[in-house]
């Protein structure tokens, strides 16, 4: 079939119905596709799946599939959407009003990536979600953490020698101001600090318990918040129906916060096995990213950044095997930071997976996976509905590949190139097949 660019106006196809003709279906669950198919789209859901004719009204818009592959959106749920295209130093005091038009532009990019959706673990992204949710900006599905909540001298404090001592309750710092990060350093200034993220709209809200690779005065093997400081993180959390994710590396970090209710530890990369079979034990999500080694490579040669991704990279393909040997609830995610040529990458991160997977397995986790994790939200969920399959009655966030994910992952590296259809909750926002039309 040949390719062109028919393309209706995401906004013209509010409410509208769109029918996918003769698809294979990857329904983000299973290792295999279905038989040929026909799958209904009617406002923002899935209507109807169904291997015979689907009967359609005139206004019903056909993608003629080709006998092509069907899959849900990819979901990301380890984002920064408004750290990766600024430097570090333009992300904190840069103009907050350009960085926001930087990170408009990126969002629009993932979502042409095939990222229909994803959880932003740390960072002022409330305005560039509700400019996405009002259709100002094209872009993904936001789960916003909003502000990444740290200790003095914890991961994610960015300020510089000169901005010590803090004085309690005084002036706000400008990487608090403009909502990057928030210091606590007591149960109280957590609850208030956790409540203030949730007041603007956090799904979910993000402590970072342990050291990390880009806070110059966070060692890796630090561990920064007390248990009660983080059981006040997860009591407030659970108050308002949601749960509290952890930037953890190390063992004493992992069980700490696992101590103190957290749901889901990011990262994981220094743990040990006992601490592997406690996570699995206590039916808490792993958060892991398979980090490419470009950027380690990236962070500058005799850096304290580097020694310490020197520190944390080893680690990587380690914490994957005790994932798989302890069957762990393991999400996906990339945490791009602060490089918009490594955004780029983004399907190609999710494609390395194959080092511990099947092709199936790494979109499944990209995919229905993910989808399980964002559920934890709860009625803070800002899209209420199932997302990460296809199913009846799911949000419609669809691809349309040319080619068999399940044979060849690297499809997902192109998605210029081999994403022929893009939808996000019921809308297209590309479509190059020859052969849609309004019925």
């Amino acid at each position: 079939m040949s390719l062109a660019a028919p393309f209706w106006p995401a906004h013209a196809q509010q409410g509208g119905a769109v029918l996918f003709q003769n698809v294979r279906i990857f329904d983000g669950k299973s290792e295999t596709l279905s038989a040929s198919s026909n799958v209904l789209v009617k406002g923002n859901k899935i209507e109807k799946i169904a291997p015979a004719a689907i009967a359609t009204d005139a206004q019903t818009v056909v993608v003629d599939g080709g006998g092509r592959v069907l899959m849900p959106g990819l979901i990301d749920v380890h984002w920064h959407a408004m750290l990766i295209r600024p430097t570090p130093a333009s992300a904190i005091g840069g103009d907050v009003g350009y960085n926001n038009l930087l990170a408009a532009a990126e969002a629009t990019d993932t979502l042409m990536r095939g990222f229909t959706t994803v959880r932003d673990v740390g960072g002022p992204a409330f305005g560039l979600k509700q400019a996405i949710d009002d259709g100002l900006v094209t872009g993904p599905r936001i789960y916003p953490s909003g502000a990444m909540i740290t200790v003095t001298s914890g991961h994610g404090d960015f300020r510089q020698l000169s901005e010590l001592p803090r004085t309690i309750g005084g002036m706000l710092t400008r990487m608090e101001q403009i909502g990057g990060a928030m210091v606590a350093d007591s149960p109280d200034e957590v609850r208030v600090r956790v409540r203030e993220q949730l007041m603007q709209g956090a799904s979910q809200i993000k402590l970072t318990a342990g050291g990390g690779v880009s806070s110059p005065f966070s060692p890796i093997d630090a561990v920064t918040f007390t248990e009660p400081e983080l059981r006040a993180a997860v009591e407030a959390a659970e108050n308002w129906g949601t749960y509290v994710v952890a930037h953890a590396f190390t063992s004493a970090a992992i069980q700490r916060s696992i101590a103190a209710g957290v749901k889901c530890i990011e990262h994981g990369f220094l743990m040990d096995d006992a601490t592997a079979r406690l996570i699995g034990e206590k039916g808490v999500w792993l958060s892991l990213q398979p980090l490419p080694e470009e950027m380690r490579q990236n962070l500058r040669e005799g850096s304290v950044e580097r020694a310490k991704a020197d520190e944390v990279w080893p680690g990587i393909g380690r914490t994957y095997e005790l994932a798989k040997k302890y069957k762990l609830k393991t999400a996906w995610g990339t945490d791009v930071l602060f490089s918009a040529a490594l955004a780029q990458r983004q399907g190609a991160i999710l494609a390395s997976l194959v080092r511990w997977y099947t092709p199936a397995q790494a979109l499944a986790m990209a995919t229905g996976t993910n989808g399980e994790l964002l559920a934890l939200s709860g009625k803070r969920n800002p899209y209420p509905g199932k997302l990460g399959v296809i199913e009846g009655g799911a949000l419609a966030d669809l691809l349309l590949v040319d080619g068999n994910p399940i044979e060849n992952i690297k499809l997902i590296e192109d998605p210029a190139k081999n994403f022929l259809v893009i939808m996000k909750d019921g809308k297209i926002h590309k479509n190059l097949v020859v052969g849609s039309k309004l019925n």
